[in-house]
């Protein structure tokens, strides 16, 4: 144990003065870690808080107050023309007794506009900071009160409006239960009464935030007179314990209900309760609720109010989901249509009822492909709205007036996405909004009303330019945010050139691959390349979009001589389910076979030493990077893994299930996918780096890779950052985990080049 200890200290210590300092050399033209990573000199711009408002004319913003005043203004921006108009000044947001305005984090309006609902003071948990304070202004007298009661700061959760704007429903941190608050009177209202660490009613446990998208659990009927909520059951679910001896004397734990693969899961079930309180009448979903996720829930549409919620209810091994309306008053259930598929299936976030709820949006790869169908309620055979050999990625918005469907898809290139629109009334023909001459990474929020968008573009390497666009011909109106600044700075740096090509890898399988070449690149010279590796199920690296600080990372690398490249494997996305799925029950396994094939291929130009590769990725991609590292031993020279998954038993179950199935039922295809399998074959330089405090891919998981290592005698770098998350992040945390990974990457897989040879 200490001889391994002194592996990190020889490292850490080794560093000595910031490697930045050591090539930066004076000259502008070249990257640093510290620029990167510990200077504002590359940070884009972007739009603070901006949100259409209802009647699709006009949006609101929040920029810093007018006259230099402390805290900021909520604007409103009138859509057609760009007249600006201050709603909220910073002055009416300071609370009695103070003399400050709120720190603004989140905003929403009332359905009439009369009442402003802002998020502040927030603390976060798990990924996102989703507790905190929540105050409402009254724009009729600019009174400014909080919410809750004299409850301690920070812990009110999902604070909605009532639909008339009356009331704001919302959940206790930590006591897990309902409340509806009487914004006149102050008047608190509990509607759930046995909430609790394991009874959790209006949110949600880790798992069903972490892999169902899950945070915010509970909806106001349209009619504003009773709210639907989950109800999480978390009894029996057993607690992964984070040690923590950071901010203490002595060592205390963390507990986190983390369901590992083929364990027991919360229970999940939904009920709806009367707004004024009294008892909540259960939903009769079938089936054992432990062995079952209600991945979706919302009221149907109906004018005054729904008596009808639809759910999407899928089994445990995700490859079965039922599309079920339920009767809201007496709890029973019908299944409307059954999606099945034998590797798993998705669930849906833009279902919608259309053509006046006979007919049901939604997204199926019955046809090999995603693609986007009109399910009729009342039974029959799904009718394809989209069709083709590409994956619609996703609807951004319908428009029930004019009866459009807009959707994001790259009919001809995976890397890149467009808008299409198509009348679902007409089914057709497809409109392509997104102009022909703008190939990219395009994505847009569109209007209510449909009529205007803002519109983000970018392309690999190029930072994105924000504007206001009007459709459907998407005639820019007005740029908002152009990085003009950071585009002029990286006009002033040595780029490399980029690349997209095909690697062929036999079998007549051609993976996607971007590379970046150094600035001075010479085809008669030999490169080493560095392979960025993420690979995991419907994932994608190889984009033509803006990378941001990993991007001029890489550029860094190009800069001192390296070439650096990243590949899609086989199971990655957009191109299709079986391509998708090849990788069911076998993680690991096609992915690390394809990666290596890929290294190999590439290592056959004419301007690569293939005795020069190298790899590095994070989590999923740490997983990869192990797996090439001790399956493909001859083939990586060094390799960097981060937060790595190193055995799927570690992992939770909702993730892990739906791709390699239970334990129980696979534990082939679990050891076979593993890195624990193959320690005794490594060969090249390895580093491993992980968060003691990482609550998602647990340190247990590079414990075990340890010690794989140690009975196999085979030597390796550790870097262990004390309670970081699975970001690995706060402080001078980033810039030191890039400048050990930079100091890691040149000792052990050396340049040809260095950044002072790479001048003119």
């Amino acid at each position: 144990m200490l001889r391994r200890l002194s592996i990190v200290i020889a490292l850490a210590a080794s560093l000595g003065r910031p490697l930045a300092a050591q090539h930066a050399s004076g000259d502008s033209s070249l990257l640093t870690v510290d620029r990167i990573f510990a200077s504002p000199e590359f940070r884009g711009g972007s739009l603070s808080a901006l949100a259409w408002l209802s009647d699709g004319a006009g949006y609101t913003a929040l920029e810093p107050a007018a006259g230099g005043r402390p805290g900021k203004d909520l604007v409103r921006y009138d859509a057609e023309t760009g007249l600006k108009t201050i709603l909220v000044p910073a002055s009416r947001l300071v609370p009695p007794g103070d003399s400050t305005p709120l720190d603004v984090e989140e905003y929403s309006w009332s359905t009439d506009g009369r009442r402003l609902l802002i998020f502040t003071n927030s603390k976060q948990v798990w990924r996102t900071n989703t507790r905190g304070d929540y105050w409402v202004l009254d724009l009729a007298g600019w009174t400014l009160k909080r919410l809750g009661g004299n409850g301690l700061a920070s812990t009110l959760m999902f604070a909605k409006f009532s639909p008339d704007g009356g009331r704001v429903g919302l959940v206790r941190y930590g006591e897990y239960n309902i409340y509806v608050e009487d914004i006149a009177s102050g008047k608190l209202t509990q509607l759930t009464h046995d909430g609790s660490r394991t009874t959790i009613n209006g949110t949600f446990d880790w798992v069903y935030e972490e892999e169902l998208g899950l945070q915010d659990g509970w909806r106001w009927n349209p009619d504003g007179k009773s709210i639907a909520y989950w109800q999480l059951d978390a009894t029996g679910v057993r607690d992964f314990l984070l040690y923590d001896v950071t901010d203490s004397l002595y060592a205390f734990m963390t507990p986190v209900q983390y369901p590992k693969a083929g364990q027991t899961n919360s229970a999940g079930r939904v009920g709806v309760v009367s707004a004024a309180g009294g008892e909540t009448r259960w939903l009769s979903i079938p089936g054992d609720p432990r062995n079952n996720y209600i991945a979706r829930m919302e009221w149907v549409p109906a004018k005054g109010g729904s008596k009808e919620l639809v759910i999407q209810h899928m089994n445990r091994l995700q490859d079965t989901l039922h599309v079920m309306l339920a009767d809201a008053q007496s709890g029973q259930v019908r299944t409307l249509f059954t999606e099945a598929d034998v590797p798993w299936v998705e669930h849906f976030d833009q279902l919608s009822f259309l053509n006046g709820g006979k007919d049901i949006l939604w997204m199926s790869e019955r046809s090999g492909w995603s693609q986007l169908y009109l399910v009729p309620q009342g039974g029959g055979a799904p009718r394809p709205l989209t069709t083709g050999e590409f994956d619609v990625f996703g609807v951004v918005r319908v428009d029930t007036i004019g009866k459009w469907v807009y959707y994001m898809a790259s009919p001809d290139n995976p890397m890149q996405r467009y808008l299409y629109r198509i009348n679902y009334a007409k089914r057709g023909p497809v409109q392509r909004i997104t102009p022909p001459g703008e190939p990219g990474w395009h994505n847009y929020s569109l209007s209510p009303s449909g009529r205007y968008a803002v519109h983000t573009y970018s392309r690999f390497g190029v930072p994105p330019t924000i504007s206001l666009v009007s459709l459907p011909d998407n005639h820019m109106l007005r740029t908002l945010v152009d990085n003009a600044p950071l585009k002029a700075k990286l006009a002033g740096v040595r780029l490399g050139a980029t690349e997209f090509r095909h690697v062929d890898i036999g079998n007549g399988i051609k993976l996607n691959a971007a590379f970046i070449k150094p600035p001075n690149f010479d085809s008669t010279s030999r490169y080493p390349v560095f392979f960025y590796v993420y690979g995991g199920p419907g994932s994608q690296t190889v984009t033509d979009n803006w990378g941001g600080q990993n991007y001029l990372w890489y550029q860094m690398l190009a800069q001192r001589g390296y070439i650096v490249a990243s590949v899609d494997n086989r199971g990655t996305g957009a191109r299709g389910k079986a391509w998708r799925k090849i990788v069911y029950k076998q993680l690991g396994v096609v992915e690390t076979q394809d990666q290596a094939a890929a290294a190999r291929a590439i290592g056959r130009l004419p301007y690569v030493d293939s005795t020069r590769i190298g790899i590095w990725g994070w989590s999923y991609g740490g997983f990869m990077t192990l797996n090439v590292l001790m399956q493909a031993p001859d083939v990586y020279r060094m390799g960097i893994a981060v937060a790595p998954v190193t055995h799927w038993k570690y992992y939770d179950t909702i993730y892990t299930e739906r791709y390699n199935g239970l334990p129980q039922d696979n534990a082939a295809g679990y050891e076979k996918g593993s890195p624990l399998t193959y320690a005794k074959n490594l060969k090249g330089r390895l580093l491993i780096v992980h968060g003691s405090g990482d609550d998602n891919v647990h340190f247990q998981n590079t414990q075990a890779m340890i010690n794989a290592l140690v009975d196999a005698n085979r030597p390796f770098s550790l870097m262990v950052y004390p309670n970081r998350n699975h970001g690995i992040y706060g402080g001078n945390t980033r810039q030191h985990l890039y400048t050990l990974l930079t100091k890691f990457l040149e000792e052990n897989l050396p340049a040809a080049t260095t950044a002072r040879s790479a001048m003119p």
